[in-house]
């Protein structure tokens, strides 16, 4: 496979590559693998919400809710001076 990068990301990645002493296919490789993992546990984390949603293990809430919820939470925490 070969990638093309902008001139000044592949400048950026030589940079590195010396500074780290590694190739920049290694490190290419590396955060390529690295972005797929996390891409994969980011779409098995959804589809078990997707799951308990269907099955009814967890209710939905609206929107507006949650939002409220999360402004309850903050403003909650800054009256804690946090």
């Amino acid at each position: 496979m070969e990638v093309h990068f902008k001139p000044e990301t592949e400048s950026r990645l030589q940079e590195l590559a010396v500074l780290s002493g590694r190739a920049p296919d290694e490190l290419i490789e590396g955060v390529v693998a690295a972005y797929l993992s996390g891409l994969a546990q980011r779409r098995e984390t959804l589809d078990a919400r997707y799951d308990d949603l269907k099955n009814g293990s967890v209710q939905p809430i609206d929107g507006a809710e949650a939002l409220a919820r999360l402004r309850q939470k903050s403003d909650a925490r800054k009256a804690k001076g946090e």
